[in-house]
This record gives C-alpha cells, sequence and structure tokens, in this order.
C-alpha cells in the first residue's frame, strides 16, 4: 500500500450555509465549521487529472468529506464575504473608497462603536461619494457636499438645509444611506455584498473563510494589497501556474534547476493533480506542497508536513470524526511551517485586488527589524515584472470569448492542470466569468501607456501604510539633501577667503555638498523606480554577471546570497511562485540553518 503523506494545509474554517431557504451546510472539503478547528490533507493517488481534461475522481478513499452538488448548482457571487482592505493599510481619520464585484463603497471607522463600517459610496441627497467627506468631530460619516451626516448604522443624523422647527426630514427612510454587513478577520476589513436588511445579521450565520496562522502569534505574516489591471480571472490563474515562474520572473526569483538545463531558465515538468473539483473549488496536489481554492477569493498553498505536526489534529476516514480539534501552536511543536495566501477580488472587468500573506513561524525576527515597505518593493517588482503580459493575454481571451477559454488556449501539460480545474470550476459553476449583474457591458477597459499601466504609486502606494509613509520620508530625505548642498555651496561663495583660508576646508565643504547633491539624485532616482514606475524588459534580463533579487539582494550566479542576509527565506521574493518558490527557498534556508547549527 502506498505510503501515505501529509502537509498542513492552512486552517480555513466557513461556518454554515447562509441561505434561509436551505437547510445544508457548506463544508468544502475539509473546511469545518469550527473556528478552532484545523484540517490536514492526505498525499492522493496520482493521475487523477489530465490538463486538456478533468476527470472527477471522486471515489479516492482518503477523500475529505464534501458536500454532494447536483449538475443544477450553480455558484453564487453575492452569497460570500469579500475582503476589502487589510486593516493596517486604513487610516481611522478618513473614508475609503473601493470596489468590489462593481459595487462601490466606503470603508471607515466608526469611533462610537469602534468597529469599521462599510456603506454605500453615495449620499442619499444628490449621490456624492461618500469616501470624499470627512468623519466629524461626532464620529458620523459627513458628505462635504451638503453636510449630512450619517451613524454607523447609515441612518440619517443631521440635514443641515432642514429648518430645526419643521418636520424631521431626516428620519425618513429615504434619508438613509444603504449599510452592509461587515467584520474584522484575519487583520482584514470583509463585507458581504447586499445591503437588503434580511442580511443584516448574517455573520451569526456564516462567516468568513478563517486562517488561524495568520493570527497565531508564533508565525510572522505581514500583509500586501496591490491593485491589478488585469481581471480576477487571469489574476487567480497566473497564481496557480508554477510553470511560468523561471520565465516571467527571470533573474528577480530563484527556482529550483534541473541537474540538466534544457534552456537559459531552467524549465521542467511539474507533476500537478487535481484532487476533486465541485462548486466549492478543489484542492490539488503540487509536489512537493499541497494548494486549496476556495471561491471565490480565497487561494492557499501549503508544504509537507509530518503527519504528527498536523496542527494537532489528526487525520481519519471520511465519515469519522478527528481525534482532536485543538489547535497546538507552532511554538509547541517545533516544526517549521510556511503557507501562500492568496486573496484575490473581483473589482470589475480588467481591473481586481490582491491581498496577499505569508504566515511562517521561523525566521520571525526579519519581520521585526525589516521595514515592511522594504519587502513590498521585491514583492512589487514580481508582479510588474508579468503585469503587462497578462493585462494583453486577458484581452485575447475576451475576444476568444472567457467560456471558449479550453478551445483557445492550447495545454497538454500537467503544469497546466490547476489553471484547467479553475477555467473547469468557472466554466462548470460559476457561468465562466464573474456576475457582475448588469453593471458593466462586459468590454475591458483600453489599454493605457504602459508607465501607467506599471503606476505602483496609484495601485500600491497611495494603498499602503508602510509604503506611503517611506515615499513621504525619503521625498523629505531627498529635499533636505539639496539643501544642504546648495546651503554649503553658498557658505563657501560668502564667506571671505580669509575666514575661510585652509584648503583643506573649503575643499571638504565643496566635496560634501557635491555628494549630498548626487545622494540627493540617487534618491530620487531611487523613489521613482521603487514607488513609481519599474519597467521590466525580458529581452535585455542575463544572470551572467548576477541577479538582482526582489528585495535588492545581489546574488552570484549560482544563486548564493552576497548580502549580509545568509538567509534564503524572505518570502516577499516568491509572491506568485506557487509551492515551487516557496519551498525551495525555504528548503536552502532550512539546509544553511542546520549546516551552521552543526
Amino acid at each position: 500500500m502506498e505510503t501515505l503523506r501529509v502537509s498542513s494545509v492552512p486552517s480555513l474554517q466557513i461556518p454554515s450555509k447562509f441561505d434561509r431557504t436551505q437547510s445544508k451546510k457548506l463544508t468544502f472539503l475539509g473546511f469545518n465549521q469550527s473556528r478552532t478547528s484545523s484540517f490536514s490533507l492526505v498525499q492522493r493517488h496520482k493521475a487523477t487529472f489530465k490538463a486538456s481534461s478533468i476527470a472527477a475522481d471522486t471515489e479516492t478513499p482518503y477523500a475529505p468529506e464534501a458536500e454532494t452538488h447536483t449538475q443544477d448548482d450553480k455558484f453564487d457571487w453575492y452569497a460570500h464575504w469579500y475582503p476589502l482592505m487589510p486593516v493596517c493599510d486604513l487610516d481611522k481619520r478618513v473614508p475609503h473608497a473601493k470596489k468590489v464585484l462593481g459595487i462601490d463603497v466606503v470603508v471607515w471607522w466608526d469611533k462610537n462603536e469602534s468597529t469599521w463600517k462599510v456603506f454605500e459610496d453615495a449620499c442619499p441627497h444628490r449621490l456624492a461619494p461618500l469616501s470624499e467627506g470627512r468623519i466629524d468631530q461626532w464620529g458620523r460619516l459627513q458628505c462635504v457636499y451638503h453636510g449630512w451626516c450619517f451613524n454607523g448604522s447609515g441612518d440619517c443624523k443631521f440635514i443641515p438645509q432642514a429648518p430645526k422647527d419643521g418636520p424631521p426630514i431626516h428620519t425618513s427612510k429615504r434619508a438613509c444611506v444603504g449599510a452592509y454587513p461587515s467584520t474584522v478577520q484575519n487583520g482584514m476589513v470583509w463585507f458581504w455584498p447586499s445591503s437588503d436588511p434580511q442580511y443584516k445579521d448574517i455573520l451569526a450565520e456564516k462567516k468568513p473563510p478563517y486562517i488561524a496562522e495568520i493570527d497565531d502569534p508564533s508565525y510572522a505574516s505581514l500583509m500586501g494589497n496591490r491593485e491589478i489591471p488585469y481581471g480576477y480571472e487571469v489574476l487567480i490563474e497566473n497564481l496557480m501556474d508554477p510553470a511560468h515562474v523561471p520565465y516571467a520572473h527571470y533573474g528577480i526569483m530563484q527556482t529550483r534547476q534541473p541537474k540538466e538545463k534544457a534552456d537559459r531558465e531552467g524549465g521542467r515538468p511539474l507533476d500537478l493533480d487535481i484532487r476533486k473539483l465541485d462548486i466549492n473549488g478543489f484542492i490539488a496536489e503540487q509536489n512537493p506542497g499541497q494548494s486549496r481554492f476556495l471561491p471565490p477569493c480565497v487561494f492557499c498553498v501549503s508544504i509537507f508536513s509530518p503527519i504528527d505536526h498536523v496542527n494537532g489534529a489528526a487525520v481519519s476516514s471520511p465519515g469519522t470524526e478527528k481525534l482532536s480539534n485543538e489547535k497546538v501552536s507552532s511554538l509547541q511543536t517545533g516544526q517549521k511551517k510556511a503557507l501562500l495566501i492568496f486573496i484575490c477580488v473581483p473589482v470589475s472587468p480588467g481591473n481586481s485586488r490582491l491581498i496577499w500573506t505569508f504566515p511562517r513561524n521561523f525566521g520571525v525576527w526579519i519581520d521585526r527589524i525589516v521595514p515592511r515597505w522594504i519587502f513590498h518593493v521585491g514583492q512589487n517588482l514580481i508582479l510588474d515584472s508579468d503585469l503587462y503580459l497578462l493585462h494583453i493575454e486577458e484581452r485575447k481571451i475576451m475576444d476568444a470569448g472567457p467560456t471558449q477559454w479550453q478551445k483557445a488556449c492550447f495545454v497538454p501539460t500537467k503544469s497546466d492542470a490547476l489553471v484547467v480545474g479553475f477555467r473547469k470550476w468557472l466554466n462548470k459553476y460559476a457561468g465562466g466569468q464573474v456576475d457582475w449583474r448588469g453593471k458593466f457591458t462586459g468590454a475591458l477597459p483600453p489599454t493605457p501607456p504602459k508607465e501607467q499601466l506599471l503606476d505602483r504609486y496609484r495601485s500600491h502606494v497611495l494603498n499602503c501604510s508602510s509604503c506611503n509613509a517611506a515615499h513621504k520620508a525619503l521625498g523629505v530625505l531627498e529635499v533636505v539633501l539639496q539643501v544642504v548642498s546648495f546651503c554649503l555651496l553658498g557658505i563657501v561663495a560668502a564667506i571671505k577667503q580669509g575666514v575661510l583660508s585652509s584648503m583643506v576646508a573649503r575643499t571638504a565643504l565643496v566635496a560634501t555638498a557635491l555628494l549630498c547633491f548626487a545622494g540627493s539624485k540617487w534618491l530620487a532616482h531611487f523613489i521613482y523606480k521603487t514607488f513609481h514606475f519599474h519597467d521590466y524588459n525580458h529581452a535585455l534580463v542575463n544572470s551572467h554577471n548576477g541577479k538582482i533579487g526582489a528585495g535588492g539582494v545581489i546574488r552570484d550566479s549560482k544563486g548564493s546570497w552576497i548580502s549580509g542576509f545568509q538567509i534564503n527565506l524572505d518570502i516577499g521574493e516568491i509572491l506568485d511562485a506557487g509551492a515551487w518558490g516557496l519551498f525551495y527557498g525555504l528548503k536552502v534556508a532550512s539546509d544553511m540553518q542546520d549546516q551552521e547549527s552543526c
């Protein structure tokens, strides 16, 4: 009998189904209803998936419990929680405009209830965007067009134009703004995409997917976010595709190299298998690593882990109870674990939002001493290196028709298994594309100039508290260096020669001024390439003289670290690498640490 291997998969759970007209419960291939329970995956028998067609193998003896669905089941895009932003990137002093599923919402901090609120981004008076408003001294959301104010429930509390001795027109239902159910979980603000009063208490019946490792204090889990100028479908399938990493991110990311390289990049066959696919997504083997797609937003990858270190949860056959649901801290087990978690949000046709975090329970000290924006520098470079490719690819897919993807694309190898699996799910259960409910014609927005397409400032820096602060601080430093430079030159020119008779002193002042001026110019270039625009020309990338790592660290041609950081576990380097990039990066780090300990 084949030996079973077990991987530690993030503890995602979802509660009972929200639909009041049905009594069935949502269980997604082992996602438990309890927030405190965790799950694990067993390695499956191979040859369950072919890239060009998917055979739903439901007879594997170790399949986790899953709900049976009929062919008539359709995925309801508006019956799920959607994340808006990481809490760490939201300023409590101002309202924030966001769009999900084509719905314009405003996210703001209600200090009276000490919680984040999500409203329709339109004042009921003249439909001005509330996101352009402010939070007044009483903690109400104020529309700055005419001053109407709203409390945390969406009720209008003040209309300046209404006579004080007149009827209380602010109490009219038409004066209220639509309020969406919202909650904070795993450090993100989530909202339910319906302001219908029947969903007011939906949180008691259905919660967002929960990933225990993000909240585990023994894990480091820095978050990032970026607005992406291509659609949700292309974003998810790109993250599910480890085969593109050595090519699209060549010179940026270190990947496993075969013994005999067939080309410069070292691409090779990948053994990817879909475990089972149904309306609730799928589980896949990535060898090494396992992944899980929980529609509509969550895609996560886990690394192999011994069975007795699976968060304290024992594996059992389908239909039997787990022996333990108690989550054991990674500090107690002493085992190194790491996860890739990608949260993909549909914004509008041709636009999406990516929120990412990579929890790990080792090297936590790095995140404590290295500023978060430095990690984001490398992560944005990785996103930029294939962004233009995917933007153009999406338009070609739309020309062929979203439901004709498999006819338009030739995917004969198993390296495309997860991508084909996602398209299979999308076509079979979700209508072939996101349901925009008639908000859009289906046409993609026009392609802007490349510099605008890859603009990091509007797509990331403005939405990231760390990068925004770094951008401002470095901008101030640039100005300071210029001022110091001109002041020193002015001093040299103004002071009489007798006062500053020493040639050495005059030379030192001039040299310092020139250094400050050169430093300001270099800093301006660094700010532009780091926070605004950094092009990536695939035709000109070569690795003969060394590679520029995602974190700005230079490696030699053998892939060894040259910088002082001797640990190859910068999670920023492997943003969309799938399991491959992470696994081998962590393996190198583990090997290095083991050698040092010996």
